[in-house]
């Protein structure tokens, strides 16, 4: 398997431009997951269709894979996913597979209505419809992870991207967020066995809940998370007092914002309480979550006023610390502004300075009207007063 990971030549195309599996032109040790099927598989989730072609487009259109050594990932197996997920949880995604070809041969057609009848235990339908060969899907996003882990584990690279990656809401029996499979906990499972602690830090707007609930009995596994949380917002979890629980307790580390946070709230929480977790918890390695629904005018995330310079300041801390990282995607429903963030983050990693001009490319109109890479705060105001982050600031640092 590593002689076909690391050795096989793979040139593919993302709209007008190819993609070759070469070593970096920067002695830097920078992996990329790619593969056509992992951004089919991502295109096919219904809250972001076309999102992974539009990120990985963008990307390319910069020449940033270039920079670093493009990988295409292996499918994880039924092994794999029960590292985490339940026996009757793997086998309900097969019923609901079966459930789809039978639908399909008698003519009819296939909705959620299809599903088996105790789907909704396992969270399939809502905010999870049902996916085309959804066992698949499962092993091809979670493969992604599951490779970016081994690149790090093998020592063969010192920072791998995965922006397929990031489904932190999924839980060890349930689907959820339209997180069908928990590739964070996989990923963060396979770099157990090399490395002995793990920090995993969380950005997007909504709570990790999956990745929290997953290790909050361990503390070899340190979870911290920056969200909003209040009444009715999902996933309605990540309390300040929500430590961990058992030999994990002090391993969780939950930063609750209101509204309207602005991009100085977010990296001053960041820089005031990342020191202390990195000086009590001695990571020996990082796993990122850049969820970018906490970008000003994100359709489902809502309530932050973030630009990617929160994300790219946060980001930056990490990789001065010079631990083996791998930074993964998660949530971001405006698509457009999802794919300029996480390009600007590609950028940072590879040392590279952007043009703001976007170049023209296969999506080159879904960046009207201006065609900028640059993202803009909006005017929701920042409800986070200075006493309420001062109070919340030496709240997680008693506490840790």
């Amino acid at each position: 398997w590593r002689l076909i990971l690391f050795r096989r030549k793979l040139t593919v195309k993302i709209g007008n431009f190819e993609i070759e599996n070469q070593q970096s032109e920067m002695d830097n040790k920078i992996g990329y997951i790619f593969s056509p099927e992992l951004i089919q598989a991502c295109d096919k989730v219904a809250i972001v269709q076309k999102r992974a072609s539009m990120v990985h487009s963008l990307i390319a259109s910069y020449d940033l894979h270039k920079k670093m050594t493009c990988i295409s990932p292996k499918q994880a197996n039924q092994h794999d996913l029960r590292t985490f997920h339940s026996e009757s949880y793997i086998s309900h995604l097969k019923s609901a597979d079966d459930s789809t070809i039978a639908n399909a041969e008698s003519d009819l057609d296939s909705d959620d209505d299809d599903l088996p009848e105790d789907s909704a235990e396992y969270g399939l339908g809502f905010d999870c419809p049902k996916i085309k060969d959804l066992q698949s899907f499962v092993k091809i996003i979670a493969g992604g992870t599951i490779s970016a882990a081994k690149l790090l584990t093998s020592q063969t690279y010192d920072t791998v991207i995965n922006w397929c990656g990031g489904w932190h809401h999924a839980q060890r029996d349930e689907a959820s967020g339209f997180c069908y499979v928990n590739d964070v906990v996989l990923g963060i499972t396979e770099l157990k066995k090399k490395f002995e602690r793990v920090l995993y830090i969380d950005l997007d707007v909504h709570h990790g809940d999956g990745v929290e609930n997953a290790f909050s009995f361990t503390p070899t596994v340190l979870t911290y998370s920056v969200h909003h949380l209040s009444q009715g917002y999902f996933p309605g979890t990540g309390a300040i007092s929500s430590i961990g629980c058992g030999k994990g307790k002090g391993f969780c580390v939950n930063i609750p914002l209101k509204e309207g946070a602005s991009n100085g709230t977010f990296v001053s929480v960041f820089k005031r309480t990342m020191p202390r977790v990195i000086t009590n918890f001695r990571p020996s390695v990082v796993v990122i979550q850049c969820g970018a629904d906490g970008l000003a005018g994100d359709p489902l995330g809502a309530v932050f006023n973030l630009t990617d310079t929160a994300y790219k300041e946060c980001l930056q801390i990490v990789l001065e610390l010079k631990l083996p990282t791998m930074i993964l995607g998660g949530g971001g429903y405006n698509k457009a502004n999802t794919a300029r963030c996480w390009t600007n983050l590609t950028a940072l990693v590879t040392g590279q300075k952007l043009d703001v001009d976007i170049p023209e490319h296969d999506f080159f109109e879904e960046y009207g009207p201006d065609f900028q890479l640059r993202i803009e705060a909006g005017y929701r105001p920042d409800k986070n007063s200075k006493d309420y982050i001062d109070a919340l600031v030496l709240e997680v640092l008693d506490k840790n």
